[in-house]
């Protein structure tokens, strides 16, 4: 059995794609997925499962959610060694002490064509970004909420992703072990 961290995008958002986690749990023991955890309203699953093809369990995710809720969601769907991997290779470890300004996004494929210099010419001065693999990692000091950065990385990146701050990390990765 493999344990899952499956991340999901724009749920229970501005009142668009709601999704109670009772819901999402149901749905996802209904698939035999066993030992299904959520943690906060926005969308973070762990589960374990004997199926070994991330892909396959994604879209089986997704069209479940759509048969019961009306809506598809997009997700990106992790092995806790992937999300342990991302957090090994984050290149700001000195902003895990302040979780809430150090955010991963994971990106729902990678991308072809990064317009990081347009990314490099947004950035406050105070901000630091990489991106490594599918993860775009963001320090943001003052907040994502202000940052042009924040609000233009998916854009200039090409690729949905959908976004985790480290304190949100840690803690799925201490639900995944637990």
């Amino acid at each position: 059995m493999k344990t899952y961290i499956a991340l999901f995008r724009g749920l229970n958002v501005g009142g668009q794609n709601m999704l109670p986690m009772q819901a999402l749990v149901a749905i996802l023991e209904s698939l035999g997925l066993g030992q299904v955890k959520t943690y906060i309203q926005s969308g973070n699953a762990v589960f374990r499962s004997d199926k070994a093809n991330v892909a396959p369990l994604s879209e089986q995710i997704g069209a479940a959610i759509k048969q019961h809720q009306g809506f598809e969601p997009q997700l990106v769907l992790l092995e806790l060694a992937e999300l342990e991997q991302a957090m090994r290779v984050n290149p700001f470890p000195e902003a895990e002490t302040q979780p809430n300004t150090l955010h991963l996004n994971f990106l729902l494929s990678a991308p072809t064509n990064p317009d990081l210099n347009a990314l490099a010419a947004i950035k406050k001065d105070n901000e630091r970004y990489s991106l490594i693999n599918q993860v775009f990692y963001l320090h943001a000091p003052e907040g994502i909420g202000r940052s042009k950065l924040a609000a233009q990385a998916e854009k200039r990146l090409g690729v949905a992703m959908t976004g985790r701050n480290w304190r949100t990390v840690c803690k799925l990765v201490e639900l995944a072990k637990a």
